[in-house]
C-alpha cells in the first residue's frame, strides 16, 4: 500500500498555528517520533534564490522554526540547508539564509561548501553526478519543500526540491544533460531514490501560483502536508491545486517505477483533503500529451502533431516592458539560446531546449512560461 498522506490545517504562520501542525505531524510520523539525542538531522528546504519569506517562494521561517524546537526537544542536532541558484559559496548561502529568514530558526546553518561525486549505476538516467556534500554528515533527512508552480515540471513540490542538492552553478548542465521532459523527470526521482529522505513535508500555507517558481503570486491555501514518500506527497499536492498527473512529468515518472500509483485517489489519506482543493489555482503545468492532439500515426498527422505541439507548447516568453536589460538570462542559459540584442533578450527557438531557467531566475519577472495567444485560445476552446 502506498505511503498515507496526511492534510494538517495550518491558517497561518504564527508561532501557534505552526507549532500545532508540526506537533500534528509528530504524532503520525515515525521519523519524527524515532528520533534519538544526538541524531543529525538534516532539514533540505527551499531556498530557490535570494527572496523574502512574504513572496513565498522559499520554505518558510516559521514553520521550521517550529519544527526545530521539536526535534531539539528531542536531543536532535538539527542543520538547515539548500543550495539555491547561484554560487555554492559561503557569502552567497550567508546572504540567502539572512533574507529568507533561516538564520531566525534557531538551527544550525549549513557551512559545508564541499562538493562530491557519486555514482549511481541504479539509476535510471542519472548515473553519476555531483552533490553538496552536507547530507552526508546527516543521519537522517527531512526534505521540507514549497508548493508552487514550476515551468518545467508544472509543480515544484517534494520530488522537484531534491534538485537542491546539486551545486548552484552546475544546475544549468543538467538541464542540457537532460533537455527531455522526461528523462529530465527521471534524474529527480533518481536524486530522491539516492538521497532517500525519510520524511517530507510541504508548506502549502501560503503556495505560489502563476509564474512559478520564483516570479508567481502568494496563493493562501492554509495546509501543511507530510509523507514517508515523496511521490504520494506529490500526487495529493498535484490534485490540491488542481493538475493532473499526467500535468507532473516527475510522477509519470515515478509511476512507471512503481514508486507510486497513477491515480491520486489510491493514496491514502490522513486528514480531509476536500476543504483544501483549489478549482481555480493559475497552474502553470507542463505541456505532457500535447504532441498527440491530433492523433494518428501518418506523415502527415506526425507533420500536423509537429506544429500543433509548437503552437500548444509552453515555452519562455519576454514580457518586454518588464525586462530591465540586466542579461542574467543569457549569462545562464544552459543552451545558449539567448542573446542580448539592444539590451533585450532574444531566444533562439532552434535551440532553446525549454528548461526554463531564464523564466525561474529573472530577477523581475519579465520571463514567463507561457502558451502563445493562438494556442491558449485553441487549448482552451477543445477543452470545454
Amino acid at each position: 500500500m502506498p505511503s498515507p498522506v496526511m492534510i494538517q490545517p495550518c491558517a497561518d504562520y504564527s508561532p501557534k498555528s505552526c507549532g500545532d501542525a508540526i506537533a500534528a505531524l509528530a504524532e503520525r510520523f515515525p521519523p519524527l517520533q524515532n528520533i534519538q539525542p544526538g541524531t543529525r538531522v538534516a532539514v533540505k528546504v527551499n531556498l530557490v534564490t535570494m527572496m523574502k519569506p512574504e513572496k513565498a517562494a522559499t520554505t518558510h521561517p516559521a514553520l521550521l522554526t517550529a519544527l526545530t524546537a521539536y526535534l531539539q526537544s528531542r536531543g536532535a542536532l538539527v542543520t538547515v540547508g539548500d543550495a539555491p541558484g547561484g554560487t555554492f559559496t559561503k557569502a552567497y548561502l550567508d546572504s540567502v539564509y539572512g533574507v529568507s529568514g533561516m538564520k531566525q530558526t534557531g538551527a544550525a546553518l549549513n557551512q559545508n561548501f564541499a562538493v562530491r561525486h557519486a555514482d549511481y549505476p541504479g539509476a535510471a538516467v542519472l548515473k553519476d553526478f555531483d552533490y553538496t556534500a552536507w547530507l552526508d554528515e546527516a543521519d537522517l533527512i527531512i526534505n521540507f519543500c514549497k508548493l508552487k508552480t514550476h515551468g518545467m515540471m508544472g509543480m515544484s513540490c517534494a520530488v522537484k526540491n531534491m534538485f537542491g542538492v546539486i551545486p548552484g552553478l552546475t544546475k544549468p548542465a543538467y538541464h542540457y544533460r537532460f533537455p527531455n521532459y522526461a528523462q529530465f523527470a527521471d534524474m529527480l526521482v533518481d536524486l530522491n531514490e539516492y538521497f532517500h529522505p525519510a520524511l517530507q513535508i510541504v508548506d502549502a500555507v501560503v503556495g505560489m501560483e502563476g509564474n512559478g517558481p520564483t516570479m508567481g503570486k502568494p496563493r493562501h491555501i492554509g495546509a501543511v502536508l507530510a509523507s514517508e514518500s515523496p511521490y504520494a506527497l506529490d500526487l495529493v499536492c498535484a490534485k490540491l491545486i488542481g493538475l493532473g498527473p499526467e500535468q507532473v512529468p516527475t510522477l509519470g515518472a515515478a509511476a512507471r517505477r512503481g514508486l507510486a500509483p497513477e491515480r491520486p485517489e489510491d493514496v491514502p489519506l490522513l486528514g480531509e483533503l476536500a476543504p483544501f482543493l483549489l478549482t481555480d489555482f493559475d497552474a502553470a503545468s507542463a505541456d505532457c500529451g500535447i504532441e498527440d492532439f491530433l492523433g494518428g500515426q501518418g506523415f502527415l498527422a506526425k507533420l500536423g502533431n509537429r506544429f500543433v505541439h509548437d503552437l500548444l507548447a509552453v515555452k519562455p516568453r519576454l514580457s518586454a516592458d518588464a525586462c530591465v536589460g540586466c542579461g542574467k538570462c543569457a549569462g545562464l542559459c544552459p543552451a545558449k539560446a539567448i542573446t542580448m540584442t539592444r539590451q533585450r533578450p532574444v531566444i533562439d527557438r532552434s535551440a532553446c531546449i525549454r528548461c526554463f531557467c531564464c523564466q525561474e531566475f529573472c530577477p523581475v519577472g519579465a520571463m514567463k512560461a507561457r502558451r502563445s495567444p493562438v494556442g491558449d485560445f485553441l487549448l482552451r476552446h477543445t477543452q470545454h
